[in-house]
């Protein structure tokens, strides 16, 4: 369904009873609601939530900002690199307000909040913005944009900027996205081929929006460190990050660990950059007992 959120037109889907605690699952750089995949949401929703996803805006089936033209990366992040100003198109700030319109939207007063990659960043401002929102925190393989954390390797960096080669065919999209996911997922849970095949498939003929990603990204790439803020938060966080993240490094999760007073850390082993499935039921059963404290 579409709701009005921020201004914005944002696409939301709710599982679980109306009674369930709520639980809004924030997703990360141009990926859709259903990178939550079902099978988790039902995790959560065994746990007793109400579990709420959406598309981050110019994803999915959000309202695009295709006006705003598409910026040039490579100046971006070099720009970054350089310590220089970046004048996004949009903010995270903007999107942590999305998310936050998002519960007004549903006549939710305060959720337990759950973001991936992005999504933890998205959280991390929603938190520091809106902290009468947020019940408790979960930031999954995210960062505090701290400057003196290490990168990626150039490899993973080119990977990231690349773009697919005949975009407008399907096959060499899924093929792309593959190759993206086998680089930086989880290298001791690797997935079904045929299983992510099929997701990879699903989720680019839903959707597929390269210039809301770019802007994503720019977004990222302009953000302000968090660092010191977060240490004036004041919520149940827990922090679960892969010792095996090639794109956000673990030194990152315990950075951001380190930075959130109270904050509990879940540094997992063989896991990358990517949700795999059988650590669900450890990731669901995180949230509800972070929740617990909440």
């Amino acid at each position: 369904m579409k709701v009005r959120a921020n201004g914005v037109e944002i696409e939301v889907e709710v599982d679980g009873p109306a009674s369930g605690e709520p639980l809004l699952l924030i997703m990360g750089l141009g990926m859709q609601l259903v990178g939550w995949h079902d099978g988790l949401v039902e995790q959560f929703v065994a746990q007793g939530f109400r579990v709420i996803r959406f598309d981050n805006r110019d994803i999915g089936l959000s309202q695009g900002f295709d006006e705003l033209g598409m910026p040039n990366l490579a100046l971006a992040a070099a720009r970054q690199v350089l310590g220089l100003p970046i004048a996004p198109p949009y903010t995270l700030a903007d999107m942590a307000d999305d998310a936050a319109g998002v519960l007004d939207a549903l006549g939710v007063s305060a959720a337990h909040v759950c973001g991936a990659s992005m999504g933890g960043m998205i959280a991390q401002l929603m938190a520091l913005r809106h902290p009468e929102r947020v019940r408790s925190l979960t930031l999954i393989m995210t960062s505090s944009g701290s400057r003196r954390l290490p990168r990626p390797s150039l490899r993973v960096q080119r990977a990231m900027l690349a773009r697919p080669a005949r975009p407008h065919e399907l096959d060499n999209l899924v093929a792309h996205y593959r190759r993206l996911h086998t680089l930086i997922g989880s290298p001791a849970y690797r997935p079904d081929p045929l299983a992510l095949e099929d997701r990879l498939r699903s989720s680019l003929a839903r959707a597929y929006r390269p210039r809301g990603t770019a802007r994503q990204m720019v977004a990222i790439l302009a953000a302000a460190d968090r660092s010191a803020a977060l240490a004036s938060l004041a919520v149940p966080t827990l922090v679960i990050h892969g010792a095996a993240d090639p794109l956000v490094p673990p030194a990152a999760g315990q950075d951001l660990a380190r930075k959130i007073p109270g904050a509990q850390l879940d540094l997992i082993e063989g896991m990358g950059h990517d949700l795999p499935v059988p650590l669900w039921p450890r990731y669901a059963a995180a949230v509800a007992a972070l929740a617990g404290r909440g």
